[in-house]
C-alpha cells in the first residue's frame, strides 16, 4: 500500500457532511494517476493525456462526393452536353489525370478527381451511350467535391488532452493516422466485500444463515463502466485481522470495502484499515440511503467504504465511487454524474432532513419514483435505471414538476 501521507486537501475527518461537500473532498484527492501510450482498440473509454494532431490532410486530395461523373464548368451547356468518357475513378485507385475540353470522367464516392475538374454531375442526372455521356439541363448547383484539406489539415489538433473517446472520437483519432493516443492510466481497484454471512451467489441456499454476495459482481461492473479494473475481489468475514491482512498485501490505486460501514460490534471496514494507517476524510455523509460512507487515504491508496445494504451500497457507488474513477482517469467527477432536468410522473412526498437519492425509473413521460425506497431492498433494483435528488426538507412535488435525475449504468 506504500506509506502513509497525511491527506493534502481534507483536514480533520468531517462528520455528517452533506453530499456536496463530501463529494468535493473526492474531487479535490481524484487526481491522474499516469500516462500510457495504447493503441486505438485499447482507447475507447480513455481520456487523452496528450492533444491528438493530424499526420495528413482530409481529404488528402480533391475527391467526389458522389457517384457521378467529373466535369468542367466550361463545358456545360443550358441544354444537353455531349462528353466523351475517358475512364473511370476509384476510391484508393491512381489519380486520374487531367480532362481537357468536352471530356470527361467517370468516379465513385471518395475518388480521386481528375485535373482540371470543377464539379461532380450526380449520376441519376447522366446518360451513357458508349464512350459518349449525355448531360441533359445538367445542374449547376451543389459542386459534390471534398476538396483536399477541407475537414482538416495535418498538424491541426482534432482532439484535445482532457477528451474522452467515445466511438465517435475513435473516428477523429484513426482518420488523423493515429495508430496510437496517450491517455491516463486506468484505475486499479481492489473490491473487498465483508460479511460473514456473504456466500458467492449459487452457493447460499446450502445455508440457512447465509445470503448471496449481490453486491460484488455489480459494483465490478460498475468500476469497469467507470473506466476502472478491478484486479482483485474478495470475500472475508467479519474480522478486522483478516481485513487488515488481506488489505496490506494488496496492491492497488483504490479500496472498495462493501459493508462494515457502520458502529456495530463487527463492522470492522474502518478499524482495520486504522491499523495500517488509514486518514479518514470524511464519513457520515446526510443523505439517504446511505449515510455511513466514508471516504480517506492510506498512503497514495484511496479508501472507499460501501455501506453493506444493497440499494444504499449501489447508490453511493454511483454518487461516489464512479466520480473518484473519473478523477483518477484524467477526466472531471462531474462526468460521472450527468444530471438531466425531468418531469415527476407522479407526486413526491416532502423530504426529511437529509438530502435523498430516490430509486425511479426514466421513460419518455419523465421519472417516476419506485414505490419501496428500502436501503436494504434489492428487487427495487430491477425497476430503476436512474436516481432522483431531493434537498434536504424538500417541500411535496406534483406531477408534471422538474426534478433532477442521474441516470443510472
Amino acid at each position: 500500500m506504500g506509506k502513509h501521507a497525511a491527506i493534502p486537501a481534507s483536514g480533520a475527518c468531517a462528520a455528517s457532511i452533506d453530499f456536496d461537500g463530501a463529494l468535493g473532498i473526492v474531487a479535490a484527492h481524484a487526481r491522474p494517476l499516469g500516462k500510457q501510450s495504447v493503441s486505438l482498440a485499447d482507447a475507447g473509454g480513455r481520456y487523452l493525456a496528450a492533444p491528438v494532431f493530424a499526420r495528413i490532410d482530409g481529404p488528402r486530395r480533391d475527391c467526389a462526393a458522389m457517384d457521378g461523373y467529373a466535369v468542367r464548368n466550361a463545358d456545360l451547356k443550358n441544354g444537353t452536353t455531349l462528353l466523351r468518357s475517358k475512364g473511370t475513378s476509384y476510391a484508393g485507385g491512381a489519380e486520374p489525370g487531367a480532362i481537357s475540353a468536352g471530356e470527361t470522367w467517370r468516379v465513385m464516392t471518395g475518388a480521386p478527381l481528375p485535373h482540371g475538374s470543377d464539379r461532380v454531375v450526380m449520376i441519376e442526372h447522366c446518360r451513357h451511350r458508349g464512350d459518349v455521356v449525355v448531360l441533359d439541363a445538367p445542374p449547376l448547383g451543389k459542386p459534390h467535391v471534398r476538396k483536399a484539406g477541407s475537414d482538416f489539415l495535418a498538424g491541426d489538433a482534432l482532439l484535445a488532452a482532457g477528451t474522452r473517446m467515445t466511438a465517435a472520437r475513435l473516428v477523429v483519432a484513426a482518420s488523423a493516422d493515429r495508430s496510437e493516443v496517450e491517455v491516463w492510466r486506468r484505475p486499479h481497484i481492489l473490491l473487498v466485500a465483508t460479511g460473514d454471512e456473504i456466500l458467492a451467489p449459487g452457493c447460499a441456499s446450502r445455508m440457512l444463515n447465509a445470503i448471496p454476495d449481490s453486491l460484488s459482481l455489480a459494483i465490478e461492473h460498475l468500476c469497469a463502466s467507470a473506466g476502472a479494473d478491478v484486479v482483485t475481489a474478495l470475500r472475508l468475514p467479519d474480522n478486522e485481522r483478516a481485513i487488515a491482512d488481506a488489505l496490506e498485501r494488496a496492491a492497488a490505486d483504490v479500496v472498495v470495502i462493501i459493508g462494515g460501514a457502520s458502529r456495530g460490534d463487527r463492522d470492522f471496514g474502518r478499524s482495520a484499515l486504522a491499523t495500517l494507517g488509514l486518514e479518514v476524510a470524511f464519513a457520515d455523509v446526510a443523505i439517504k440511503p446511505g449515510k455511513p460512507v466514508w471516504y480517506g487515504r492510506l498512503g497514495q491508496t484511496h479508501v472507499l467504504g460501501l455501506p453493506g445494504n444493497p440499494t444504499a451500497a449501489f447508490t453511493i457507488a454511483s454518487l461516489f465511487l464512479a466520480p473518484l474513477i473519473a478523477g483518477l482517469s484524467g477526466g472531471k467527477v462531474s462526468d460521472a454524474l450527468p444530471w438531466q432536468l425531468r418531469h415527476a410522473t407522479r407526486p413526491i412526498p416532502a423530504n426529511g432532513p437529509r438530502e435523498a437519492f430516490l430509486c425511479a425509473s426514466l421513460s419518455c413521460e419523465g421519472a417516476e419514483i419506485c414505490d419501496r425506497q428500502d436501503a436494504s431492498g434489492q428487487a427495487t433494483l430491477a425497476l430503476a435505471d436512474c436516481l432522483v435528488r431531493r434537498s434536504a426538507d424538500a417541500p411535496a412535488t406534483n406531477e408534471g414538476e422538474l426534478v433532477l435525475v442521474l441516470p443510472l449504468c
